[in-house]
């Protein structure tokens, strides 16, 4: 099974298919494109953080991965081959929901093999200016997201949920990106948001509205979307996670740099192993 859809800052038509992957593969883009050439989703494939988060292997670029990876990983999927036939991952509707469906409808396989786990031993933060991340021991994977955005729809938004009971799906998934209308001309200008519109994002107007005819799934629907892309740029750690997520107005550029810190120091988290490990999306 395999969905196609425009990618946000190219505008480009691309279709992504999901395959079974071995266990201890974790997340691996192939590009059908370019020979069926390889990026791995981990931390030294982290090309660009501006808007999006990008991987890159010997000048082969994949875009916009987080919301596709925060899918897998809130779908119990360890071990994925994503077969992509252009540079940026559909954004759908803007949200993760689109690619937790297509996962549940595929099913997932169990693997024979030990499930491994990346458990954190000691906190790990990075702060940069008013914004911080930070990870904590903890014996689930939870993440907890404050905001605050000078716009009345937005304001400062706060929610913890944890991942490994399951919350993914119904708490976080659907919930869309979101940008502001004063922004999208220079946006445009810089080669980015090609594919955008009000049917893959929230567009908040500088009077303190939406451009978007559809309402709000929740009112605190942009605190939950922080939380994908939370969720999605932590997959690049290739394993799931036990260990509690701090974030403060932070974006791409701390999420990866928060998790390029914690496998520098291998004093700050272990791999623990659990019997069976939910492998990998199952496509028909």
């Amino acid at each position: 099974m395999e969905v196609a859809g425009v990618g946000l800052h190219t505008g480009n038509q691309v279709a992504v298919r999901l395959t079974p992957a071995p266990a201890f593969t974790g997340f691996v883009f192939r590009r059908t494109d370019l020979g069926d050439f390889d990026v791995p989703a981990a931390p030294h494939a982290v090309a660009r953080v501006s808007y999006a988060t990008t991987l890159m292997r010997q000048g082969v670029m994949v875009s916009t991965v987080e919301h596709l990876l925060a899918a897998l990983v809130g779908s119990g999927v360890d071990n994925c081959i994503i077969e992509i036939d252009g540079m940026e991952v559909p954004i759908l509707d803007g949200s993760a929901e689109g690619w937790v469906d297509l996962i549940e409808s595929a099913g997932v396989r169990e693997l024979e093999a030990a499930r491994q786990f990346l458990r954190i031993r000691r906190p790990v933060d990075v702060v940069e200016s008013h914004r911080s991340i930070r990870i904590v021991p903890a014996d689930e994977y939870r993440i907890s997201c404050h905001i605050d955005f000078d716009h009345p729809v937005v304001g400062s938004q706060r929610r913890s949920i944890s991942i490994t009971n399951g919350e993914f799906g119904p708490e976080l998934a659907a919930a869309r990106t979101f940008g502001f209308a004063h922004e999208v001309e220079a946006l445009r200008q810089a080669g980015l948001i090609q594919g955008g519109s009000t049917e893959n994002a929230i567009v908040l107007t500088p009077h303190g509205g939406m451009l978007n005819e559809v309402p709000l799934r929740w009112p605190d629907e942009f605190v939950r979307h922080k939380m994908i892309d939370i969720v999605g740029d932590l997959a690049l750690f290739g394993m799931p996670i036990l260990g509690h997520v701090i974030a403060d107005r932070a974006g791409h550029a701390l999420h990866t740099q928060l998790v390029a810190k914690v496998v520098r120091d291998e004093s700050a988290w272990e791999i623990v192993s659990q019997p069976v490990t939910e492998a990998a999306a199952l496509l028909s």
